[in-house]
């Protein structure tokens, strides 16, 4: 369906996509994850035709490049950051049906599901709407239309608990249709793919199928004591899910996915000296022992 050979580009002379090279069928449903400037959303935006590169791209027999609006008819895309359109929410809709060659009846269904009525925004405009809400209505746009491939860069980052389960719930509804939704959090859509890709400094460092709740989605229990607060080790820990778990707020306790596991240690890498103790349960074992413990050591023991 799509494939992508030697993708490179860079900005100036920062190389943000390092000769990639990928195939993606039309079963696949895949997780593209990443820390912040892997690459995750300048590859999405080759896809989309809104970047010159070097390399090709070939989507069954189209460039992005060249037969953009062609590409942009089969494809279903929910941006990370909502673009400031100042057109009212009615006039949106009824030009997004028209272009993709659906009835604003569907979208506006989907824009109920997820918990905004049109009435409630019919002649606000787009761009004085909340973050949450213009997500919903951006998600309805995509969903609410006949495509061949979904494009989610980062879908619920604005949606609130019960909007973000109908969200995957709408999602999971599609069986068949082939998607890419890239996300820093694995454990979320690992229910909805069968493929995961992990991007790196612009080059795919993890590319594995799974079936369903499989090996890369188990869960491993986590718990670290820090030596003393620190906004950014603390906000860290939060974003990946993690609460404090005493009065004092130094110890944490949370779960980690097992293919997220060497993500989450190199993000506390630069708080190393923080970190009093740590212990993730099934860590990796180098002849019966967590790597780095000396003997009699274990991997919640503050080791000298």
């Amino acid at each position: 369906m799509i494939r992508i050979e030697r993708l490179t580009k860079a900005f100036r002379r920062q190389v943000v996509l390092d000769a990639m090279s990928l195939a993606i069928g039309a079963g696949d449903r895949i997780a593209l994850v990443g820390a912040n400037g892997a690459g995750k959303t300048t590859l999405i935006r080759c896809l989309l035709g809104e970047y010159t590169y070097e390399g090709e791209i070939d989507f069954d027999g189209l460039s992005p490049r060249r037969d953009r609006r062609s590409v942009l008819k089969r494809i279903g895309f929910v941006p990370q950051l909502p673009p400031p359109l100042r057109m009212p929410v009615a006039d949106l809709l009824r030009f997004a049906a028209a272009v993709s060659g659906t009835k604003s009846g569907r979208i506006e269904s989907v824009m109920e599901d997820l918990g905004l009525p049109l009435d409630d925004v019919r002649h606000r405009p787009f761009v004085k709407l909340s973050g949450g809400q213009k997500q919903k209505i951006l998600a309805a746009i995509a969903l609410g239309r006949d495509s061949d491939f979904l494009i989610l860069d980062e879908p619920t980052a604005n949606l609130d608990p019960a909007a973000r389960k109908v969200m995957f719930e709408l999602l999971a509804a599609t069986p068949g249709r082939p998607m890419l939704i890239s996300s820093h959090r694995l454990e979320e859509v690992v229910g909805l793919v069968n493929r995961v890709i992990e991007l790196d400094r612009g080059r795919i460092v993890l590319d594995e199928c799974i079936a369903g709740s499989g090996a890369l989605a188990a869960r491993h229990p986590c718990r670290l004591v820090i030596e003393r607060h620190d906004g950014g080790l603390q906000r860290t820990l939060a974003e990946w899910g993690f609460t404090a778990t005493d009065s004092e707020r130094l110890v944490w306790e949370g779960a980690v996915t097992s293919a997220d596991r060497l993500r989450f240690l190199a993000a506390l890498t630069r708080y190393g000296g923080l970190v009093a103790a740590l212990q993730l349960e099934g860590a990796p074992q180098l002849n019966g022992k967590p790597p780095g413990t000396r003997e009699g050591c274990n991997a919640f023991t503050n080791c000298p």
